[in-house]
């Protein structure tokens, strides 16, 4: 949901304000550490386990570490000078590996690896739950700054590391667990953008402050640099060394979707930009790319919305507005994403779902443009640049190909586009034999076309086992790519995906989002309604045969399948939810969605959100399916109270409700590839038992 940190409790975990507006009975059990909250989650965890665990989830759950514990699995890569980095976890390393190689020895089926740290060995000799969550190098330098999650949390540890020694830095940087970042200015002075320390944090448990931290001083002696208001969500700045000099760019988060940015140094901001808030933006040596969100008119000239055009940034800076357009939108054509490497733009795009790539280069007269090839008509596409800094970068591309039934190839796109050197190819971890993916398309409940992509038997037997996801939130586009688990577990014992992609996500640019949140929310609820409906009608299944899984924004949506649309499904699985929709913007980093939701605390939005707050609209008497809400200790982005709370209230009701409550994983499934197996067998176990599919049915 939202990317990076947590509060400033060494912990991570804030006590909730327990008083509400409302009378909840169970507001204790969002005291995270309370020991009446933790005997109740002790219980229900117990109740779960017997009757979905045992010996077939111990087997699956095995069978599933196995494929994530694969040697000839693909490593994520990124390169920094003349190494390529990567932190790998498997079965003897648990918590992982971080360690680097160069790219000859990379493109050998079993390279050799040089090991930085083994994080495992670090947890065991320091006694902690340790994590490495990201790294920030600096550029022709073994400095890093190591980032260190308890448990998978938001909140880490900074701590200096020399990747000379292979050691961390005695007296070096260090800082204390908060949701943080840092970049490297120079060698002995480091930006520092975190929520530790008294008042530093906003209201959403972001930095409020950026400080200029030099070598050898307290934290607390570092200057502070920039700083926003603590009732905006937070500030980050980022260091750029491609112009002529290098530039610090800092951004104040407005809310999630809009941001003022200035330019300025080390020292703080001099310049405030002064395009419209919600756009994105990315310089690189003198050029400047700008993608509106909103429809805009600038110097006279009508921009529509989702167009990003590109400038000089010394012209920009100048008060000139000659931009070209470099893509604009059409309604089912949507930019995706853009980056910068080696001097080129490159565009991410999604046409009718189909992904397209498209390089644009600039120069003193006109952009440049070119198109990667080998690209699928349904599947996944993904590129990024090789080197982790702008500076290193020679335009080096990586591109990962996937499909439902094809598993991901890694390529170099190094000598021009047109040409891409097959780098890494995954293995296959399940069956495909007979399987097919398809496209179709659903009507919702106002006329709108409502897509979703069908992996299964050719054949319908109207009977199908179909599990069915979504998401339809901030923009963010759902993918169809390779999923080990669903092909293992359901694919390959006879069953069917679904994957919908719903209003509120951004396949289809800014209309498309917009039209499914805040009030519109319901919509992208009504559209998973119609897929299930779509599939019954087409002859592929029947309800009771449907179960529905959703996370995070998606606990939203599987939460109101389960009190909006019943009658449409067998079994649910919400995981890592938010569901109150009256309390969320209390609980650790939910005010900095409301630009996505709503404020509840006034009366006119709350209006609209009272309507998806499944927790308030759950009601006795009622034909509610089985559901499974599950959660972890450690999220420290969305609070497990709302999980703890919609459980206990469901029970207290007569309804079939199971809680999961693992102590780790953050916001995710788990701290290791054992640990995520689990938590996704134990749902499959549920999600099969409620709708019949037993072991001999496969």
């Amino acid at each position: 949901m939202v990317e990076g940190t947590s509060p400033t409790e060494p912990s991570g975990q804030g006590k909730p304000t327990l008083s509400a507006p409302d009378d909840d009975p169970y507001l204790w059990l969002e005291e995270i550490e309370g020991s009446r909250a933790l005997d109740f989650i002790e219980q229900q965890n117990g109740k779960t386990l017997q009757v979905f665990g045992g010996a077939t989830f111990t087997q699956h759950r095995d069978a599933l570490a196995s494929i994530y514990d694969r040697a000839d699995n693909i490593p994520h890569v990124s390169r920094h000078g003349d190494h390529l980095y990567n932190l790998w976890k498997d079965a003897n390393n648990p918590r992982g590996l971080w360690r680097r190689t160069n790219l000859e020895e990379f493109r050998k089926s079993k390279p050799s690896w040089d090991v930085l740290l083994d994080v495992d060995r670090l947890a065991a000799i320091e006694g902690e739950d340790w994590l490495v969550s990201w790294t920030a190098m600096l550029p022709s330098s073994s400095q890093v700054i190591l980032a260190l999650s308890r448990g998978g949390s938001d909140a880490v540890t900074l701590r200096e590391f020399d990747m000379a020694t292979k050691s961390f830095v005695a007296d070096g940087f260090v800082l204390g667990e908060a949701k943080s970042s840092a970049t490297w200015v120079d060698q002995d002075k480091l930006l520092v953008s975190s929520a530790y320390g008294k008042g530093m944090a906003t209201v959403s448990g972001y930095a409020r402050t950026i400080r200029l931290w030099h070598r050898g001083d307290p934290i607390e002696r570092a200057a502070v640099v920039f700083e926003t208001t603590a009732d905006r969500i937070g500030v980050n700045c980022t260091i750029d060394r491609t112009g002529q000099e290098k530039r610090v760019w800092f951004t104040e988060q407005l809310n999630f979707f809009n941001s003022h940015t200035w330019l300025g140094t080390e020292l703080g901001a001099n310049i405030q930009l002064d395009p419209p808030t919600d756009v994105w933006l990315q310089a690189h040596q003198d050029w400047l790319a700008v993608k509106l969100r909103s429809a805009a008119t600038i110097a006279g000239v009508i921009y529509p919305a989702d167009t990003l055009v590109g400038i000089s940034l010394t012209d920009f800076l100048a008060g000139k507005r000659n931009f070209a357009v470099l893509f604009m939108a059409t309604p089912r054509r949507a930019l995706q994403g853009f980056f910068w490497s080696g001097g080129r733009l490159v565009l991410s795009i999604l046409d009718e779902l189909r992904p397209v790539f498209e390089i644009c280069t600039p120069s003193a007269t006109t952009w440049s443009r070119e198109q990667v090839s080998v690209l699928p008509d349904i599947g996944v596409v993904d590129v990024w640049p090789l080197d982790r800094d702008p500076l290193e970068s020679n335009g080096d591309l990586l591109a990962k190909i996937q499909d439902p039934l094809t598993p991901p190839l890694l390529m170099l796109l190094q000598e021009g586009v047109s040409s891409p050197a097959v780098l890494k190819e995954a293995p296959k971890t399940f069956i495909a034999d007979g399987l097919v993916v398809t496209q179709h398309e659903a009507i919702s409940v106002d006329g709108e076309r409502i897509p979703y992509v069908q992996t299964g038997p050719k054949q319908e037997t109207g009977e199908a086992p179909v599990h069915m996801s979504g998401y339809g939130g901030f923009g963010t586009s759902v993918k169809p790519y390779y999923n080990s688990a669903l092909g293992k577990l359901w694919l390959e014992r006879g069953g069917t995906t679904v994957q919908a992609h719903l209003r509120g996500g951004g396949e289809f640019g800014t209309r498309w989002h917009d039209a499914g949140r805040l009030a519109g929310k319901r919509l992208s609820h009504d559209d998973f309604a119609s897929v299930a409906a779509d599939l019954v009608r087409r002859g592929v299944t029947q309800a009771k045969r449907i179960v529905a899984e959703g996370g995070s924004n998606g606990g939203i949506l599987i939460s109101n399948m389960l009190t909006r649309y019943p009658e449409r499904f067998g079994a649910l699985f919400c995981t890592i939810p938010l569901i109150d929709m009256r309390r969320y913007t209390k609980l650790l980093a939910g005010a900095s969605w409301i630009a996505e939701f709503g404020d509840p605390d006034k009366p006119e939005e709350w209006e609209w959100l009272k309507t998806y707050s499944a927790y308030h609209n759950a009601a006795p008497g009622q034909d509610y399916p089985p559901i499974l809400i599950a959660t972890t200790r450690r999220d420290d982005r969305v609070h497990p109270g709302h999980a703890r709370k919609m459980v206990a209230k469901l029970q207290a009701m007569g309804y079939e409700a199971y809680l999961y409550e693992p102590n780790a994983g953050g916001h995710g499934y788990g701290r290791d590839n054992k640990e995520q197996a689990g938590f996704q067998v134990l749902g499959f176990q549920f999600l099969k038992s409620k709708i019949g599919w037993l072991e001999d049915d496969s």
